[in-house]
């Protein structure tokens, strides 16, 4: 098995460490230089422009982060790197720019965007990159047709199922997802204690980080079922504390 000891060893920013998109917004290169100035670990959230290269941008819709009308998979790289997110001198970022930014100073967690008929090639694309990066790296996705990419696109990069909820029908569709060799899953905090979490992380032995955790209760969610989190708006100790 992958040791993974490193996905849970320090807090993960989501996003970034921005601030709740006032001065510093998230996903930007200003939001993972915060991060690693720090020393947490990164995630981020990857969709594909139509030129097929891997950007860094939540929403597929353009609107709410750049203002602009459209959609991501309709924009080649260059078009969306001179759309600025929020106002700031911060623009829509490729994943590369990202990597040569992290340089393996902390770990970065890439969340891979679906939509459905507008992803091809994402997975591949991403593994691409990856493969030459020399940090530690991991990738997950809600999107279970592109989890059953992760070992034929991006073989040898850990990958993850981010999920919530706690009724019958997901939690079984959660456990068909263990048949796409998962190396860790990324859950909603508030959707702790289940039996999906509580089975990948005692019987696999497989670890869990929480999302997205804004204050302390769900700090205190977090490690008694799960061993990280994923957060933001505050600023936590690199020491966790269980």
């Amino acid at each position: 098995m992958t040791d993974l000891s490193w996905l849970i060893a320090r807090p993960v920013a989501h996003r970034g460490f921005h601030d709740m998109n006032k001065t510093r917004w998230e996903n930007t290169l200003s939001a993972f230089a915060a991060a690693a100035e720090r020393g947490y670990a990164i995630e981020c959230d990857v969709h594909i422009s139509s030129d097929g290269v891997p950007v860094i941008i939540h929403d597929g819709d353009l609107k709410r982060l750049t203002g602009e009308d459209g959609f991501v998979w309709q924009r080649t790289a260059a078009e969306l790197a001179a759309l600025k997110v929020g106002g700031t001198a911060d623009h829509v970022p490729t994943l590369q720019e990202a990597l040569d930014l992290i340089d393996g100073r902390v770990p970065l967690v890439v969340e891979l965007k679906g939509v459905a008929g507008h992803d091809t090639g994402l997975v591949a694309s991403v593994g691409r990159l990856l493969k030459r990066y020399k940090g530690k790296v991991a990738i997950m996705s809600f999107d279970h047709w592109l989890i059953r990419d992760f070992a034929k696109d991006a073989p040898g990069i850990p990958g993850g199922l981010t999920a919530y909820g706690k009724d019958n029908q997901l939690i079984e569709a959660h456990f068909a997802m263990l048949a796409h060799n998962l190396a860790f899953t990324s859950y909603a905090a508030g959707d702790l204690p289940n039996p999906f979490v509580s089975f990948v992380r005692e019987k696999l032995r497989m670890p869990v980080i929480t999302w997205t955790v804004h204050d302390q209760p769900a700090v205190d969610l977090t490690f008694k079922y799960a061993d990280q989190m994923t957060f933001e708006g505050f600023e936590p100790d690199l020491v966790r504390v269980a």
